[in-house]
């Protein structure tokens, strides 16, 4: 993707301007943001090394904290899915849900660490991959609408032994993750996905056939039963499905803690603290900001917003993604103030980029705080529509949905804002050319 310099007073206006738009549709595009003067930009402070080296230290541990509660929640998935397999009921399901649910808390902090971080970012795409046409995978409605030009969108590998894509034929016919694994982006399209979080949320839920109407995905537990009274077809392969996806999911998530442990030779995390500190912060302030605006307001809520678009829903299939977002927005926080609420209910805390800037420029740390606490308010404000109103984001971004495509306006324009103030934290640490990740979005 391209990177595309943003200079924080014109993401401010712009912020404000996407606040108070009441069209049906956020703007499809706007003028590109004028580079920040040399004469605008803020002056920076000596950083301490010795401080700089702890914080991104810390930034490790926050890591390996995160990364550690998403692979054990991620076998918490696992019994229950085991479970699940073992005894198709409704509330074996019921319980398969809420592990999947309660797993996606602590993995959608993770993502901060993505940009910036390579190794991350080269591991996620199995994980957490989507749009998603879920035709690749298992029986869909007969209105499905997939990927133009997908040629394994209707490939159904649950139903087949051998699929065809294009001119080759391949054998599906043992369902392993290695398999899963290799048929991610088969053919060259995006959207196919077989492996992650998403497959296995579509396993569980179903097609979400509802449109911007209430619901989500209504898969009844027989579609995992064998013998009498199943429903589904094939429920053998979907069985073996879900197993090795899950299976594989929580070994991708054990091999990244063990890239961010400490005093192990060799991995990531060895690599990050080496590097100098300057190096560090940036990749910190750079997944921030890249999160913040090309990724969270960009790629996961314009996009839908824009297009009214459920395929365009992150956790489509559960409705969950008022939580998926809120939980993106905290982790983008959990870096700036070197905190992370662990799923045992302890806080892990230690030196923090706050501190950092606030030596340099007391007000520059204010204001990013101000505009973070803002921002999670804008993005509760979607929580509570789904959870207190029952509204969830595939309504909110309905095209007669005036007041609901302004919450997500709202939130929108918050997390611009944000950015901008993380471009100026960044540049009282003499960080002046951050360049978040735009992924193409103009704001």
């Amino acid at each position: 993707m391209i990177r595309m310099p943003l200079a924080s007073a014109s993401l401010l206006a712009i912020a404000i301007a996407l606040a108070g738009c009441g069209e049906d549709k956020a703007p499809a595009t706007q003028a590109a943001a004028p580079a920040a003067t040399e004469s605008a930009a803020p002056a920076a402070a000596k950083v301490d090394e010795a401080a700089a080296k702890a914080v991104v230290n810390h930034y490790a541990d926050l890591a390996l904290a995160v990364f550690s509660d998403a692979a054990s929640t991620g076998k918490a998935l696992q019994t229950a899915i085991d479970a699940l397999l073992a005894d198709p009921s409704e509330a074996t399901l019921k319980a398969a849900r809420e592990a999947w649910l309660a797993a996606r808390v602590p993995y959608m902090q993770s993502e901060v660490f993505r940009f910036g971080n390579p190794v991350v970012d080269e591991w996620e795409g199995q994980l957490n991959a989507w749009p998603l046409d879920e035709g690749l995978i298992d029986y869909v409605a007969d209105d499905y609408q997939h990927a133009l030009g997908n040629p394994g969108a209707q490939a159904n590998i649950i139903a087949n032994t051998e699929i065809q894509v294009g001119e080759d034929k391949l054998d599906v016919s043992e369902i392993t993750g290695e398999l899963l694994a290799s048929l991610n982006e088969l053919g060259g399209s995006e959207a196919n996905v077989a492996t992650g979080y998403h497959a296995i949320e579509f396993l569980l839920w179903g097609q979400d056939l509802n449109g911007t109407n209430p619901g989500a995905g209504e898969r009844p537990y027989t579609d995992y039963v064998v013998g009498e009274g199943a429903t589904g077809g094939h429920n053998e392969r979907r069985r073996a499905f879900l197993k090795a996806a899950t299976d594989l999911l929580v070994s991708d998530l054990n091999d990244m803690v063990e890239q961010w442990k400490d005093g192990v030779e060799g991995n990531y995390r060895s690599e990050l603290v080496a590097d100098s500190a300057e190096n560090g912060l940036r990749k910190m302030l750079f997944g921030m900001g890249s999160l913040s605006l090309g990724e969270l307001a960009g790629e996961r809520m314009k996009v839908a917003l824009e297009a009214n678009s459920t395929e365009d829903e992150h956790d489509c299939f559960s409705d969950n993604t008022h939580n998926s977002h809120f939980y993106n927005g905290k982790g983008i926080r959990n870096v700036y103030l070197g905190e992370y609420k662990k799923v045992d209910g302890s806080t892990l805390t230690g030196p923090s980029l706050s501190e950092l800037v606030a030596k340099a420029d007391a007000q520059a740390d204010a204001t990013l705080k101000t505009d973070l606490q803002e921002t999670e308010a804008k993005l509760q404000a979607l929580v509570d529509s789904a959870e207190k109103n029952n509204v969830h984001f595939d309504q909110l971004i309905a095209a007669d949905n005036a007041e609901g495509q302004q919450l997500v306006r709202d939130a929108i324009a918050a997390l611009v804002k944000q950015t901008g103030a993380i471009e100026q934290a960044a540049g009282k640490l003499g960080i002046s050319d951050l360049n978040p990740d735009t992924a193409d979005h103009e704001f």
